[in-house]
């Protein structure tokens, strides 16, 4: 059975950095696009970044400039550097991983923004 596993959520203060991982366990194959998503309380999901298998990135306009998705197709694994981050970035964060079959998601993790 397939799952996803995050790791690196947490408290930061406003204008430090988190890096979040998510990694694939199980058999998994012909994965496609990977990314990450958000929750804010009150809020539907949205998308944070998607990276497809090529290398190709996708960011929402309110995380340009300071989040980086990236991906190890070797290890099936994705991960997202945040900096300088905001209050606003405050959410629940999930790793997706789509295949040519389904979309996995990870059970999240919470990111808060702080001071």
């Amino acid at each position: 059975q397939v799952q996803l596993v995050e790791s690196g959520g947490g408290l930061v203060q406003p204008g430090g950095s988190l890096r979040l991982s998510c990694a694939c366990s199980g058999s998994i194959s012909r994965i496609s696009t990977m990314g990450w998503f958000r929750q804010a309380p009150g809020k539907q999901r949205e998308l944070v970044a998607t990276v497809t298998p090529g290398g190709g990135t996708n960011y929402a306009d309110s995380v340009k400039d300071r989040f980086t998705i990236s991906r190890n197709n070797s290890k099936n694994t994705v991960s997202l550097q945040m900096n300088s981050l905001k209050p606003e970035d405050t959410a629940v964060y999930y790793c997706r991983v789509d295949t040519i079959f389904r979309a996995y998601w990870g059970q999240g993790t919470q990111v808060t923004v702080s001071s």
